[in-house]
Order: structure tokens, then sequence, then C-alpha cells
């Protein structure tokens, strides 16, 4: 077998940033509609999920290595997909979510599941230089740190992992699919631009990072269930959001139409036909 030529640290996080900044380039040539002020806001339901839920290996996971007197940093923690189910099986769970709209969803499971040991801390990450929310100013540490499908267009991804692995005492822990959830929408960016969607790193190009920066790590691989929506009109949003177009123009005519040829019901929910579960990796190394 020939030996395989890792990339050095700089040359890791150079190709990271450069997918990255492809990526936001494409978007800027075909986008017709600003990004709203709170881009997760409107879809915040679609990231709420039963903390008590016993049907997903990646929650699992994460559950074997949580300590009843540990405390989780969750970066990003969103509607609480992990940090509700965390916080049942741990002291605390410290959440960092810089969009207001998902920190109130995670207020609202927090008060629906009466869980009281989630703290939420408004701004971005990293806490000096967020590159979105505002700035953190406490210093925050816990036993593990986490993060979740995040991290896919942080261009910055060299910073942002030191600041992660400065604020874990035990383990760092990265949730992350073999794509970025978003690519739902590519199979409709060359209807609708032309073109292909240039990709965003993902898993393996995460693990080539870690590599590089001289971090042994652990992966435990499943499998995520495809995306379900509750509508039609769910569904046509979500994925209009990732085309960046206007409705009701030229470009959303043609995609809404496509859209609806390629949606199936299944148990009163809706899915993408021909949709198939994607490998996740729950990715666990210790910080440095």
């Amino acid at each position: 077998m020939s030996d395989v030529l890792l990339p050095s640290a700089a040359e890791a996080l150079a190709a990271w940033g450069a997918r990255v900044r492809t990526n936001a380039e494409q978007v800027e040539r075909f986008r017709e509609v600003p990004d709203p002020s709170d881009f997760y806001a409107p879809v915040s339901s679609l990231f709420r999920a039963d903390p008590r839920r016993d049907d997903e290996a990646t929650l699992d996971q994460l559950r074997s290595l949580a300590r009843p007197d540990d405390t989780w940093l969750d970066i990003g923690a969103g509607a609480g997909r992990y940090a509700l189910p965390i916080a049942l099986v741990t002291r605390e769970v410290v959440a960092v979510e810089p969009s207001a709209g998902m920190a109130e969803a995670l207020r609202e499971g927090m008060a629906e599941h009466a869980i009281a040991n989630v703290r939420i801390v408004a701004g971005g990450w990293p806490p000096d230089a967020p590159t979105t929310g505002a700035v953190i100013t406490e210093r925050l540490h816990a036993d593990v740190a986490l993060i979740a499908h995040l991290g896919y267009d942080i261009e910055r991804i060299g910073p942002f992992l030191s600041a992660m692995e400065e604020a874990a005492g035990r383990l760092c822990l990265a949730v992350l699919m073999e794509r970025q959830p978003s690519s739902i929408a590519d199979p409709f960016w060359p209807l609708v631009h032309g073109e292909e969607r240039i990709p965003l790193p993902a898993l393996r190009e995460f693990l080539v990072v870690l590599m590089a920066r001289g971090r042994a790590f652990d992966v435990q691989l499943s499998e995520r269930q495809p995306r379900a929506f509750e509508s039609v009109d769910q569904a046509v949003g979500f994925i209009r959001r990732h085309l960046w177009i206007e409705e009701g123009g030229a470009k959303d005519r043609r995609f809404v139409a496509a859209l609806r040829k390629h949606l199936v019901e299944r148990d009163g929910r809706i899915f993408l036909r021909d949709q198939v579960p994607l490998p996740i990796g729950l990715v666990s190394w210790r910080p440095r």
C-alpha cells in the first residue's frame, strides 16, 4: 500500500477555507434575496426533537460518553436537539447560540420537557471573534465541548477549533455528516441556476484537518435518516432558502414545479423521493 501524503496544518486549513469561500461566492453570484437578520428563526421548528427519543444512534453514542457530574458546552446548540437530551444525563449544559429564534425554541423545549439545567449563552463562536452573534465576554469552560452540524461554513476553522479545545477539559466532540445538511437543496441548483452546487467541507475534510493538526481521534459512524417535513409548504420554504431565490420569481416557479414532482408522503410526513440515509460521524478527541 502506498503512503498517503498528509497535508500540513496550514495546507489543510487553507483548503478548508477555500472551499467555504467558493461556496459563499457562488451564492453571491446567484442570490436574489438577502439573508434575513436571523437566518434560522423561520425554520427553528425543524430543529426540535423529543429529548427522550431512543431512535437515534448518534444520540445514543453521545449519551454513552456523558457522565452524571459533567458540564457540557454545546456550541451552536440551536433548538436543543442534543442539548436537551444531554442535560437529562449530566449536571449542566451550557448552550451557546447566536440565533434569537433558535434560543427561543430551546427555551420552549426546556419548559415543555421540564428541563432546567440548560444555561443559554447568546453569542457566536469563537467567543472573542464570532462570525455571527454577540461577543461572549465570560470565560466558558466545560468537561466536554460539542459541535453538532456546525463548522461546515466556518472559513477560519482553525481558530474555531482552538477555542473549542481551550474550553474543554476532558473531551471534544463533533457530529458531522458526509455532506452538510443543506445539501438537500443541491440537486435543484442545475435546474434553477444552471450549474452544480459547490459543496462545503464536511466530515472527510474535518478529519483531514484534525490529522494535520496532530490530533488523535475516534470516529463512530452511523446513518442519519432523510429529513422529513410536516407539510409541502415547509419543504418548499426550507429548500428555497438554500437556493436564495425570490418567492414567486421565474426561478422559483421552475423550482416549485420540479420539487412537487419529487415529494412523497409517508406516515403523514413529507420526504424527497429517492432520498437515502446519509453517513454521519461522531468524532471525539482530547483537547491539548
